[in-house]
């Protein structure tokens, strides 16, 4: 291997090893499921859950770094994002992060996108654009409510 596929490497096995212990760290005997230390670090409130999205993002700044499309970028944030979220509510959002492996996407779109200068799929974009549109929608729904019930109290007084 010559010196600049070492230097290109070097930080995949690292990051590898980190989505390794994250997500991958053990497997439930008798089967081919694993999970990680990433639900068991985010067993502590707030805390946890930071501490992972940091170890994260890792994955995002090498993306960033490696020049992936933005597209892909903004959507290896986003699973860090809904990960976080998700693992905020107690005990709930801990057995959900079981499930929700953003490392293990992150990386595989990490890998995906390095091997081959690839630009960004229709699903990453249809996955950006659906996640800002429940955004939005969030966002915009309380407001709808509120003018609704302003305009039923408003109603009633007249």
């Amino acid at each position: 291997m010559t010196g600049a596929a070492l230097d290109h490497d070097r930080p995949l096995n690292a990051l590898r090893s980190l989505q390794r212990f994250l997500d991958e760290a053990f497997r439930v005997p008798g089967t081919n499921f694993r999970f990680g230390w990433d639900p068991i670090i985010g067993l502590v409130p707030w805390v946890g859950d930071l501490l992972t999205a940091l170890f994260s993002c890792a994955i995002i700044v090498q993306a960033h770094r490696m020049r992936l499309p933005r597209v892909v970028v903004l959507r290896m944030f986003l699973n860090v994002v809904i990960d976080v979220v998700i693992g905020i509510v107690p005990v709930v959002g801990d057995a959900a992060d079981v499930f929700w492996k953003s490392n293990t996407m992150n990386f595989e779109m990490l890998e995906r996108h390095a091997a081959e200068a690839r630009p960004a799929s229709r699903g990453d974009w249809l996955f950006v654009i659906g996640v800002l549109g429940a955004v939005l929608a969030m966002a915009v729904l309380p407001l709808i409510v509120l003018y609704w019930l302003v305009h039923l109290i408003v109603g009633r007084a007249s």
